[in-house]
């Protein structure tokens, strides 16, 4: 069985199965991560996983779970940030949208002749 050798901040180096490591490689490579329980301290250990440690670990026997992170979350926002009066304000806007959209219906309403 394959042992891998980690550290825990708090007891030092520990040896671990396959199993006890969890390891997620992300489309952003600078968020890809492996963990483990610390069987000493139960501690849970996130450290960053490199290129070599993701080849490491999966070589080592350790199934890499794959994160695609959706481009939403890359977008670069600018401007100024929403704060709880603009969404009050957008709450109070949708109330009387019924009655914009009521008003515009019977302006467009073909009539009969």
């Amino acid at each position: 069985m394959t042992t891998i050798k980690a550290s825990c901040p708090t007891c030092g180096d520990v040896e671990l199965t396959p199993s006890q490591v969890r390891l997620v490689v992300c489309t952003v490579p600078a968020w890809s991560f492996y963990a483990f329980d610390c069987p000493t301290c139960t501690d849970e250990i996130r450290k960053h996983a490199t290129e070599d440690v993701v080849r490491l670990l999966t070589t080592g026997g350790v199934p890499a779970e794959r994160w695609d992170v959706p481009a939403e979350a890359l977008e670069e926002h600018t401007g100024a940030v929403i704060g709880w009066d603009d969404v009050l304000d957008f709450s109070l806007d949708l109330e009387t949208t019924d009655v914009v959209a009521a008003a515009a219906a019977a302006v467009l309403r073909p009539r009969h002749v």
